[in-house]
């Protein structure tokens, strides 16, 4: 499974040099978590998230101001969204493995990593989109996998298609290697498949 087969697409994203408030009423108006933020050109220069957002916005502690301690002097706030961002993020390319996307996820503590060719931003894929590939019933990818066979064969039940943890089996008859291949690429693109194994079986 590829980063192309889950990622968002068309992807929101913000200019550089957009007012914050702006990013703020289009991540909440689009219901996302984070942004990539291009520059005049459209080529990708970071990403925002809500935390990002917020920064020297939350109200301070009311009670800063009776301790000595405390630096009164006043602070600008930000203003725009280059400001606060994340540059450089990490991003993926539309052929990437899931599990690699994943990985860098996890090591890096990322939560939204945009989808790039060259740094034009073409999809965004979050956790919450690798886990709602990921984890699906072995019934449910079964059908998916069948699903995708039949149609290759123009509606005709030519392969059988059975998934046991994420490993689908297609069991049939082939007319040739490239046909085998087909299949089995077509089973190994079903979004949660982790392996495909092909059994043929002879002519009755």
């Amino acid at each position: 499974m590829r980063a192309k087969d889950i990622m968002t697409t068309p992807v929101h994203v913000v200019w550089q040099n957009a007012p914050i408030e702006s990013a703020a009423e289009l991540m909440t108006g689009k219901a996302v978590t984070a942004l990539p933020v291009v520059d005049a050109q459209g080529a990708l220069v970071g990403i925002v998230s809500e935390g990002d957002l917020l920064w020297h916005r939350v109200p301070g502690d009311p009670s800063a101001h009776l301790r000595r301690d405390v630096d009164m002097a006043p602070q600008r706030r930000p203003g725009t969204v280059a400001e606060v961002m994340a540059k450089d993020p990490y991003t993926a390319t539309p052929d990437l493995d899931v599990a690699d996307i994943a990985e860098v996820m996890l090591r890096h503590d990322i939560r939204s990593l945009p989808v790039v060719e060259g740094r034009e931003v073409i999809g965004i894929i979050s956790r919450r989109d690798i886990l709602r590939a990921m984890v699906r019933s072995d019934d449910v990818l079964a059908q998916d996998v069948q699903h995708r066979l039949d149609e290759y064969a123009d509606g005709a039940h030519v392969w059988t298609a059975t998934v046991h943890e994420g490993v689908a089996t297609v069991t049939g008859q082939f007319l040739n290697d490239t046909q085998r291949a087909v299949v089995t690429v077509l089973a190994r693109t079903v979004p949660g498949v982790s392996a495909v194994t092909v059994e043929e079986t002879t002519a009755s």
